[in-house]
């Protein structure tokens, strides 16, 4: 069954495409869920606005999360926080936190599921972050933990 997708659908396509599927997947889920229509023969038209209005969106996405990059590449961010003597963390610090002390030190808004931590850090020093804030924006992002 041939179908347009209204959104983005994880394995199948994005927003504005005209893709494939079997007919108990459409019948069953796409189309009950709003997130496909049937490809008529006149929804082309619709099919190349809703593109249009995604590569808009993506390029507006991608120009801010430059200008953010741009911000953040030469920054250094300072995180304090309660260690022991051996200069191991009584807590430690997550991407919650990495993402208030950006707001509050650079003033650019971060989320905190762009900070890709693949644990929190639990030790004092110098930390390089990854941050990914577009699909094809990623920067390394220097932390550094002092005690308090």
């Amino acid at each position: 069954m041939k179908l347009l997708l209204r959104s983005d659908v994880h394995g199948l396509g994005k927003r504005g495409d005209l893709v494939e599927v079997p007919g108990g997947y459409a019948r069953n889920f796409l189309l009950p869920t709003g997130q496909a229509l049937p490809a008529t023969p006149g929804i082309s038209a619709q099919a190349t606005a809703m593109r249009r209005g995604r590569d808009l969106r993506n390029a507006r996405d991608r120009e801010a999360a430059e200008s953010v990059a741009s911000v953040l590449v030469a920054a250094t961010i300072t995180v304090s926080a309660r260690a022991g003597s051996e200069g191991r963390l009584f807590g430690s610090v997550t991407a919650s936190d990495l993402a208030e002390a950006v707001q509050a030190q650079t003033g650019a808004a971060v989320d905190r599921r762009k900070i890709m931590l693949d644990e929190p850090i639990k030790a004092l020093g110098s930390h390089a972050v990854p941050l990914k804030l577009h699909g094809d924006v990623e920067i390394q992002l220097n932390v550094e933990v002092v005690a308090s």
